[in-house]
This record gives C-alpha cells, sequence and structure tokens, in this order.
C-alpha cells in the first residue's frame, strides 16, 4: 500500500525499528551534521537507520535524515520492495516502463499554513548547516524542483543543493546540460522570461526517489513516482503559478528564477568528500511558502561517502547501467553492476559478465560510460565467477588479472565528473573542465591455473560447523 505522506513513510519506519529519534537539544549549525557522521562512520550500513532530531535549538520543527539512504533496508522500505539488486531493478525498471499519470485534487495538507509577502521567511525552518565553518550558509539538501520547459510544457523534478541566500533567496547548483532542472531554465531565459519553480521539501519518499534518478529528458518524474507506488500523485495547485505539487507536502516553497541573473554559489561539503565551489549560479526569489500545521523538516546527508546520498545514488544508478546495457543496447552475459560508495557511488563503475566472443569485453566497457555523459571515470569489466561487491576480491583481480599495458584504455578529453577536484585547477570555469576515462580489461584473456582454495564443498562443509571451532 504506497504512502500517502512523508510522515506516513516515517511511522512505517518506526513500526519496522528504522528510525532512532535524539531527544537532545541540538544546534542546527553544527551538531546535526556532526551527530550523523559519528553515527555513519561507525554503524555499518545493514544497520543503520534514520536519524530524527526532535529538539533542534530555536524551533518546534524536527529533521529528520537518512529516511530514503541510511541503508538498503531503509531504501527497500521507500519503494516496498525486497531491498536486494535484482528487486531494486526490477522496480525501478518497472517504474520507467509503466509511469502513471497524477491526479489532481482541490487542496490538501500542504496547504494548512499559506504564508505571503513579510511572512515568507526560510529561517523560521531548521535548515541545517552540513560543513560547519566551510559552508558560507545552510543548505537545502532534499528539495524537490518542479518546473516546466518553456515551449513543451512538460515537467520535471530534480533535487539540487539549494544555498540560503537571505529570507526569501536561495541559489540553485545546475549543471546544464546534464541536468534537466537546467535544460528548463535555459528554455525560459531563451525567452527572457521568469521561471516559475516550486520546491517541495517532505513528500512521499517516491517522489525524492524519482526525483534523483536518471530518467530520460521529456519524461516527467511525478509520473515515474506514480509508477513506483503503483497509483496516481495526488497534486495541488501551486498558489501563485501553474505548478502542481505532491498535496500531502511538508513544505512547498513558491518563486522564480529570473533569466541572465546568477549568484555566487557555495562552496559546499560534497558527495566527492571534497568542498565544491563557490559557482556562478542562478536565485531562486520565493514568494509564497506553504506548509502542514505540524511539519517536519526533511534533509538528505552528503559530504564524504559513505553517506546517505552516496547509497541512494548506488542502488539506483547500479539498476539504470544494466538496464542501459543488457535492455537498451541488448547486450549479453552482463552478470552484475557495482558502483562503490568510495567513489561516490559515481566515479568507479564495476562490471561482471561472461565473455562471449572476441571484442565483447571492449564493447562493454564502451557502452557502459554512454548511460550519461559524465557517469564514470573508472570503468573495469571482469568474469562472471568474481564477487564485484567484495571490495578485497576487487583489489585481487587489478592484481592478478590486469597486464597494465595491454588491459588499460584511457579515452581522453571527456566530460568531467561535476565537482571532481582532479579533472582540472580551481581557476578553470566549471563548465571548461574536462577530463579522461580508464578501461580496464580485467578478464582472463586465456586459461589461469586453478585457484588456490579448498573446494567450495569443503569451505561450506566447515561453516556448517563453524560454532564447533569457538573462533567467534
Amino acid at each position: 500500500m504506497p504512502y500517502d505522506s512523508f510522515q506516513h513513510y516515517i511511522e512505517t519506519l518506526e513500526k519496522n525499528g528504522c528510525v532512532k529519534w535524539i531527544e537532545k537539544e541540538v544546534d542546527k549549525d553544527w551538531e546535526i551534521t556532526s551527530v550523523a557522521r559519528n553515527y555513519f562512520r561507525k554503524t555499518k550500513e545493514s544497520e543503520r537507520c534514520a536519524l530524527g532530531f526532535r529538539n533542534v535549538k530555536g524551533s518546534d520543527i524536527p529533521v529528520v535524515l537518512g529516511a530514503i539512504g541510511a541503508s538498503r533496508k531503509v531504501y527497500g522500505l521507500a519503494i516496498e520492495t525486497d531491498p536486494g539488486f535484482n528487486s531494486i531493478k526490477e522496480t525501478l525498471s518497472g517504474a520507467l516502463a509503466n509511469p502513471i499519470d497524477p491526479v489532481v485534487v482541490d487542496s490538501g495538507p500542504c496547504k494548512d499554513v499559506i504564508l505571503t509577502g513579510d511572512e515568507v521567511d526560510l529561517h523560521r525552518f531548521p535548515i541545517p548547516t552540513w560543513t560547519p565553518e566551510k559552508d558560507p550558509a545552510p543548505f537545502l539538501t532534499a528539495p524537490c524542483l518542479f518546473t516546466q520547459h518553456a515551449e513543451t510544457g512538460v515537467g520535471n523534478i530534480g533535487t539540487y543543493r539549494m544555498e540560503i541566500k537571505a529570507k526569501n533567496e536561495t541559489g540553485v547548483l545546475w549543471d546544464l546540460p546534464s541536468q534537466h532542472g537546467a535544460v528548463h531554465y535555459a528554455s525560459w531565459e531563451k525567452r527572457n522570461q521568469p521561471m516559475p519553480m516550486a520546491v517541495v521539501i517532505g513528500a512521499d519518499p517516491t517522489i525524492i526517489m524519482s526525483s534523483v534518478s536518471k530518467v530520460p529528458l521529456g519524461v516527467d518524474e511525478i509520473c515515474i513516482a506514480g509508477g513506483l507506488r503503483g497509483k496516481p500523485v495526488e497534486v495541488v495547485k501551486c498558489e501563485t503559478c501553474d505548478i502542481y505539487v505532491p498535496a500531502t507536502s511538508e513544505i512547498v516553497l513558491e518563486g522564480v528564477v529570473l533569466p541572465g541573473e546568477s549568484v555566487v554559489e557555495g562552496p559546499f561539503g560534497e558527495y566527492t568528500g571534497y568542498m565544491g565551489g563557490p559557482y556562478m549560479m542562478p536565485k531562486f526569489y520565493v514568494k509564497c511558502i506553504t506548509h502542514r500545521k505540524k511539519p517536519v523538516y526533511h534533509a538528505l546527508f552528503s559530504q564524504m561517502p559513505p553517506s546517505e546520498s552516496s547509497l541512494m545514488r548506488q542502488l539506483p544508478e547500479e539498476a539504470n547501467v544494466y538496464q542501459h546495457l543488457t535492455g537498451y543496447l541488448k547486450i549479453p552475459g552482463i552478470k552484475d553492476v557495482h558502483l562503490p560508495e568510495a567513489g561516490g557511488s559515481y566515479s568507479i563503475c564495476w562490471i561482471s559478465m561472461k565473455t562471449a566472443f572476441p571484442g565483447h569485453v571492449q564493447q562493454v566497457m564502451s557502452a557502459a560510460w554512454t548511460h550519461h555523459p559524465t557517469f564514470a571515470k573508472w570503468i573495469v569489466v571482469t568474469d562472471d565467477d568474481v564477487d564485484i561487491r567484495d571490495p578485497f576480491v576487487r583489489e585481487w583481480i587489478l592484481a592478478f588479472r590486469v597486464e597494465p599495458e595491454k588491459d588499460i584504455t584511457f579515452m581522453p578529453n571527456t566530460a568531467p565528473i561535476l565537482l571532481d577536484p582532479s579533472s582540472d585547477p580551481p581557476e578553470v570555469p566549471l563548465w571548461d573542465r574536462r577530463s579522461s576515462k580508464v578501461l580496464i580489461d580485467a578478464t582472463q584473456n586465456w586459461e589461469y591455473p586453478e585457484i588456490a582454495l579448498p573446494p567450495q564443498k569443503y569451505l561450506d562443509q566447515a561453516a556448517d560447523q563453524w560454532e564447533k571451532y569457538e573462533l567467534d
């Protein structure tokens, strides 16, 4: 049964033991992020939960983070499926193949409180500072930006960081042309017209999961969310523009982005583990705020991996690359795709496969990075007997199935991974940067000696009797 709101979803997490509430008063300007960082460092991924801060200094609004990507278990609850690779892949591909249009309703809880004029003040919400003494201001990290293309009218939902610039102004980090919100903004700039935009903070989890997924330009993510939940999303018209947002949203910011105007944005602690920016980016003017009577402020936890954002990127991107290779390109033999969190779940791609013909491995290496212009700086393809999700095995494979001169190919002068500090020195403008890719054939090119391990039957027999050895 699909969730009807973010708060309904939090209740489900609670019932499954997947939320830890902190009752101690915390400071949003340093303490929330510091508690979260220690928790993610100290806790195994399989045991991580969402974190809720009920008592934020100076606010009566609770803050929740980790509610989407604290762990595979949490992620699976968000889309109501088993958290295994195949289940997630099938659920996400099913939503792409079977989108469901939203339905318009007259009103909803997001209209409980309507603020305009001088009442518009972003500081009424407990927006955390994520890299204390390094970020210039608090940032929205889980905003779902609703826009429409000026010419086609097709909608888009994207999640992009937003720096608080004033009580009614934010920056927006957009990467043109790889991010579709920026494409929409360019269509309005071409007409020299302000672009209407609505920002949702806290919605049914399928909304934000759709907003961070890589779907084709021209596909409205609100329909993908409908496909994920198996039921149309109920939407309501904004107060100041013709954009429709989920009726049960926690908080909605309505406003415009003016053509040809930019503001200094950043720096910000990014998914790469480094500070990103500052950059010159568009400015969002907030004209109206609507919210529930008792909203919950939703944030995504990013910065140095492992983090919520790295796991959120990992699970759908692995499924998307697998679908790209096997579904769209019909390449046979692909067994698994893995994007390690240490690479931000984006810069390193491992693929295991069964080689079927000469050039098969080279085809897969070349095809993998076409999934997205900036995708993957390192692409490693290895045999189907390799567990590419085991870090030790990955290092062993690089050590003994790769002959550097013969098995490594460089792809020069390509689009860089956004915010990768190694692509060019900081004085090079963000959009002028270039990078390269490394394609590694880590398959056995001839018959190797047998692996020096006991036969699996003996390993299994020892595992079955493990308690008798009294080693734990």
